[in-house]
């Protein structure tokens, strides 16, 4: 019988709690490791904090999301290249074995120019994957960041969302380039309009990471639950066990609606369960 896929939890996933938070819960409920998401709280720009954390809940992190979203533009520097090969060291130090990575944006010209050589050339120094992610289109109604909430009062005012522009060179889309590794998320290709068993197929053997979410096709990130919104979230664990994949599940949903931490546990556990009953290998 074939193995079952890692499963591991986003630290972003427990928002506004804490990273350490994260690993509790990894522990409690059975996940088998966390992805650290780099961004403003001081505890997750620190290795050995992290470190320790892994330790202590014996819960290990199986990959390392760098600082590239516009709220962590700062974080680790401004030097996004810089800071591209920091979280790959950081993977290192941690024993992770990936680092999610988005493609750089359109402003970020001379990392944009270089990004194709420079993740060629870190693979080529290390054992970790470097797996860019899809990503979506920026509305310009200044509705980007703000919470699906946020998009379904506007609609209920008879509004509509701005019209989308790409803020990512060159495309949303890391298949128009070629990597030796992808990550796929299915809250992104929500957002995006995008068909996510094609992406998949446009991935092929290069899809190492998946981030397990879904969406409504707001025009927002969403970030739903797995089964809370319209993306084939079991068509495409199905697709992954068929296919051998060998890297990890990683939930990265939104919490902040849960008013307590016993709500949140709930959420971040029914995430758990519905990744396991459709990873079980035939």
């Amino acid at each position: 019988m074939a193995e079952q896929i890692t499963v591991g939890l986003s630290t972003a996933s427990v928002y506004p709690e804490k990273a350490e938070a994260a690993f509790h819960y990894a522990a409690d409920l059975g996940y088998d490791g966390v992805e650290l998401m780099v961004w403003a709280e001081a505890a997750t720009q620190d290795v050995g904090q992290i470190a320790g954390m892994s330790m202590r809940y014996d819960v290990p992190v199986l990959s390392v999301h760098a600082p590239c979203l516009l709220i962590s533009q700062r974080v680790w520097g401004s030097d996004p290249s810089a800071k591209l090969a920091r979280a790959v060291a950081a993977a290192e130090d941690l024993d992770a074995s990936a680092v999610v990575v988005h493609p750089p944006f359109r402003w970020q010209r001379r990392y944009a120019d270089n990004f194709v050589d420079l993740v060629g050339e870190l693979e080529d120094d290390t054992d970790i994957a470097i797996a860019v992610e899809n990503m979506f289109p920026l509305r310009l109604d200044g509705f980007f960041g703000r919470t699906a909430g946020s998009a379904e009062r506007l609609r209920r005012r008879g509004g509509e969302p701005g019209p989308a522009v790409s803020a990512f060179s060159p495309s949303i889309d890391p298949t128009d380039v070629g990597f030796a590794h992808y990550t796929l998320d299915l809250s992104h290709t929500a957002t995006a309009g995008m068909d996510p068993l094609a992406l998949m197929d446009r991935m092929g053997g290069a899809l190492s990471h998946l981030h397990l979410t879904d969406g409504l096709g707001a025009s927002v990130d969403e970030h739903l639950l797995p089964g809370r919104g319209a993306q084939p979230c079991v068509a495409v664990l199905r697709r992954l066990v068929a296919s051998g994949f060998a890297g990890h599940v990683i939930l990265e949903v939104g919490t902040g609606s849960a008013k307590t931490p016993e709500e949140r546990r709930a959420m971040l556990g029914e995430a758990l369960a519905f990744a396991r009953a459709h990873l079980r290998p035939e």
